[in-house]
């Protein structure tokens, strides 16, 4: 009974999106596998895979398709790779924000692909290549999105590979994308150009598009991560960015103008801000500064209640007014034991009578 629970708390243990994402990923691909097993010749099946002559038809494929790897090799690669770094993922952003950056992801990537395609087709007439000769599928765009996710979130990590080769998280991305560019230039555009694709897609997804629920000052909301270190010139080498640098500014400045990118919300008082999580950073400061004005508040009463304290219990009291005077008598001796005790229950009760 044991040994039957384990993989059962395994599985309720991963996140719903993680969970359902990779069942259905298996499921799909073995059903392809199958359909491949009992079919006579190699077919593409368009009502599972996207290709760019059929999609039209099977307008689900935009979607689906990337639940469906093609070969074992494929598929083993994916459940490595996906579900490890789609929990982390969900664990940290919640499952309706990881849900929204795969469909994003997937969805348009496959878009451009087909509109990619069907550009191809239209400058060289070839239908039997660029239309039917090619489908996209599997989760090459996906994989390079959670790259460009854990470059945002964790970039200086370093990962290591065969036991000797260690790279940084934001390397990664990059070196996927140039496996991708020769790939393509070889010859082999589908299915590697949709990591280009997805690259992209991505990265304008977080950068613009991802609401930060846990980063409100006020109950603004913010959206996408605006900093220097993820912007797009900082994907390239320094000597592009003169290039890159004005021609991003001026697309941005027009998306902005046409309100197709949100607004990245910030600081009530202070208008936008361009700094991620500064409205994170905001409330920080605000609260420290509350607990910085308690804590002088506090230290002024103590201090005001300690400087009162002994001058009540070691300054005499006046003496009651009186209405006419007493003889005075003449007190016993005390001996000097004696004396020593009165003074000091004396000075006892009016140490507690002034804290009192």
């Amino acid at each position: 009974m044991a040994i039957l629970q384990s993989p059962i708390t395994f599985i309720a243990s991963i996140p719903t999106v993680t969970r359902y994402f990779t069942l259905a990923t298996v499921t799909l691909s073995l059903v392809y596998a199958w359909l491949q097993w009992n079919s006579e010749g190699a077919k593409l099946f368009p009502y599972l895979v996207l290709v760019p002559g059929s999609s039209l038809f099977y307008p689900w494929t935009f979607i689906t398709s990337a639940l469906v790897e093609t070969t074992l090799w494929e598929l083993a690669i994916t459940v490595i790779t996906i579900p490890p770094t789609l929990k982390y993922l969900e664990r940290l952003w919640g499952s309706i924000e990881t849900l929204k950056f795969i469909i994003a992801t997937v969805c348009v990537s496959n878009i451009i692909a087909f509109g990619f395609n069907w550009i191809e087709f239209i400058g060289t007439s070839n239908a039997d290549l660029f239309l039917y000769g090619m489908n996209y599928h599997g989760q090459m765009s996906l994989q390079i999105g959670v790259l460009v996710a854990f470059t945002q979130l964790i970039p200086e990590h370093q990962v290591q590979f065969l036991g000797f080769l260690k790279m940084r998280v934001k390397s990664l991305p990059m070196t996927y994308l140039t496996l991708s560019t020769v790939m393509t230039i070889l010859g082999f555009q589908s299915p590697w150009i949709i990591i280009q694709f997805g690259w992209f897609v991505s990265w304008i997804y977080l950068r613009f598009y991802k609401k930060n629920s846990n980063d409100t000052v006020g109950g603004v909301e913010s959206y996408g991560d605006r900093s220097e270190t993820f912007s797009l010139v900082s994907w390239f080498p320094p000597f592009t960015h003169i290039v890159l640098g004005p021609g991003g500014n001026f697309v941005y400045k027009w998306a902005n103008t046409l309100h197709l990118i949100p607004s990245h919300g910030g600081d009530i008082e202070s208008g936008f801000s361009t700094i991620p999580g500064s409205a994170r950073a905001e409330a920080e400061r605000r609260r420290a500064m509350a607990l910085q004005a308690l804590d002088q508040r506090l230290a002024n009463t103590s201090s005001s209640t300690q400087s009162t304290a002994p001058v009540s219990a070691h300054t005499p009291r006046p003496p009651p007014a009186v209405a006419s005077p007493r003889p005075e008598k003449v007190a016993p001796p005390i001996d000097h034991v004696a004396r020593t005790s009165s003074d000091s229950e004396s000075g006892d009760l009016g140490t507690t009578e002034a804290s009192k």
